[in-house]
C-alpha cells in the first residue's frame, strides 16, 4: 500500500492542476484526487468540463482538452 499525500488543509494555498488557477485555500466546488500517489486538485471550470473522465476514473493524460 502506497501512503498518500495528504489533502490540502482548508487554509493552505492551492492551484488547479489543469488549468493552473489558483485560490488561497481550498473552494468548495473544487474536485481533489490522487493520481499516482500524489494529490491533485481540479477547479470548479475544470471538473465541470471534465467530470465524465473523472467519473469514469479515466486517467487525466487521455481527458479532451
Amino acid at each position: 500500500m502506497h501512503a498518500e499525500e495528504p489533502a490540502a488543509a482548508p487554509d493552505q494555498a492551492v492551484s488547479c492542476a489543469l488549468c493552473g488557477a489558483t485560490s488561497p485555500s481550498l473552494p468548495l466546488g473544487w474536485a481533489t484526487a490522487v493520481e499516482r500517489g500524489r494529490t491533485v486538485h481540479h477547479c470548479e471550470q475544470c471538473s465541470r468540463a471534465h467530470v465524465r473522465s473523472m467519473e469514469a476514473k479515466l486517467d487525466s493524460d487521455y481527458w479532451d482538452t
